[in-house]
């Protein structure tokens, strides 16, 4: 028996290390996703293994939801953990909720992404293995989902379409049962989520009552049903190079142009929205939602200002242009924000941050506006604006409708006031009576909204 068990602990460590040498090379930065589960502490405890005679430096991450009562002990799992293996390890906690049309465990998955996509690493290394797979792959089939869903967990992919950061699962062809005699042969400690065994839940369900079953009259299927997931992971695959194919003739800088939209077939539409959504970490929709959404876009002229909300995520439209980005909130200011000539200003109730730097022959006049309080109010309506010193003071509502901002980005920016006159607009400039004189240094500031989608 001991035997045996050392032979299967060999295995897993090749088949893991088999999958580093193919992806990772000496020097990279490897962050193993601990959820202090039996999975992730066999992975933690193999890359440590592996870390020295390859050379990648390993550290972990923890990711405390907030849902279960005994998350705040499962941190400190974590942490006593990778002290005991040297292993540095961030805790992020959060108080996660469900959204409208999103399961909690999606809800869940997707802030759990969020805190990844803020992780400085080359890859962020998941412990899920073969049978996660198998159930993904089952669940997406009895959800009715595409190609893509069934194709299952990629061993590896990119975190985010603009991020350099991949995801890599070196697990997939691993079964839970090896996972596990694993852990005991070194006598590892591992934490249980006793949420795993409420069959409430569709994975339980199928891990706990369908999978048993299943297994006694097909032992084999964890396999092929591996060897399913990766021929329609193949096909999946094509299908996001044909999405894109068609983005580069459809989006211009992330943007969908409507009247190019209209060109591509209503599967081939469906697929590029897909792709989309899947670039930017979006909980996709259902087949039904999706269609909708499709529909209601291509039904859309140049003019129409459309606005479609599912879950976190909201489309508009504006000149003929379909924007995908984060649910905005309506910013609110319950008192005036006072500047002291911060460098760095952050505005959190509105979601960004104002930089001010020095430039000469440019900006604003320090003397000038030191003559009266310096606020940050939103737009009420009747501001009047002269950025432009050669022509006449006019409305702010037209000066914006003429720089083609979005209408409902109009009130949401941040406007300089010194006492009661307009200063400045972010990406329109300064009022002329402020402007720094040549040869004199002004200050130049900066609106950096938090990134969207």
């Amino acid at each position: 028996m001991a035997n045996s068990r050392k032979l299967r602990s060999n295995t897993i460590l090749e088949q893991v290390e088999s999958v580093l040498h193919w992806q990772v090379t000496r020097t990279d930065h490897l962050v193993v996703g601990l959820s202090g589960g039996v999975d992730s502490v066999v992975l933690l405890h193999l890359l440590k293994t592996l870390a020295g005679a390859m050379a990648f430096r390993l550290s972990a991450v923890h990711v405390e939801h907030g849902i279960s009562p005994y998350a705040a002990q499962w941190s400190d799992f974590c942490q006593e953990q990778c002290n005991a293996l040297g292993v540095p390890l961030q805790i992020f906690r959060l108080q996660v909720k469900k959204a409208p049309q999103v399961s909690l465990e999606a809800a869940a998955r997707q802030a759990r992404y969020q805190v990844f996509e803020r992780i400085e690493a080359d890859y962020i290394v998941l412990a899920h293995h073969q049978d996660d797979q198998v159930e993904t792959v089952l669940l997406q089939l009895l959800r009715g989902a595409g190609v893509k869903g069934l194709g299952g967990m990629p061993h590896v992919r990119k975190l985010a379409a603009t991020s350099n950061v991949r995801l890599l699962r070196p697990l997939l062809d691993v079964s839970r049962e090896t996972i596990v005699q694993y852990a005991r042969q070194y006598h590892l400690d591992w934490v249980t989520d006793e949420s795993n065994d409420d069959t409430a839940f569709n994975r339980n369900f199928l891990r706990h009552a369908v999978l048993p079953l299943l297994a006694q009259r097909f032992p084999a299927y964890r396999e092929t049903c591996s060897r399913a997931s990766r021929h329609l992971g193949e096909a999946a695959h094509l299908l996001d190079e044909l999405a894109e194919i068609d983005g580069k003739c459809v989006m211009t800088a992330g943007n969908i142009h409507l009247e190019n939209l209209h060109k591509l077939s209503f599967s081939r539409a469906k697929n590029l929205l897909r792709y989309v959504f899947s670039q930017r970490n979006v909980i996709q929709p259902s087949t039904v939602k999706l269609e909708e959404i499709l529909r209601q876009l291509l039904s859309a002229g140049s003019d129409t200002k459309l606005h479609l909300v599912f879950g976190e995520t909201e489309i508009r439209c504006f000149k003929g242009l379909v924007r995908i980005q984060s649910k905005q909130e309506q910013p609110e200011i319950k008192a005036p924000f006072v500047w002291h000539g911060e460098h760095h200003w952050v505005l959190e109730s509105l979601g960004g941050a104002i930089e001010c730097t020095q430039q000469e022959s440019a900006g604003i006049n320090p003397a000038k506006l030191s003559e009266a309080p310096v606020t940050i109010r939103l737009r009420t309506g009747g501001e009047r604006f002269q950025p432009d010193c050669k022509r006449p003071r006019r409305s702010l509502k037209k000066i914006l409708q003429e720089a083609a901002l979005p209408p409902w980005e109009r009130d949401t920016l941040p406007l300089l006031f010194s006492g009661e006159q307009l200063v400045w607009v972010p990406g329109i400039g300064v009022d002329c009576t402020f402007q720094a004189p040549p040869g004199e240094y002004g200050l130049m500031l900066t609106w950096r909204p938090n990134k969207n989608l």
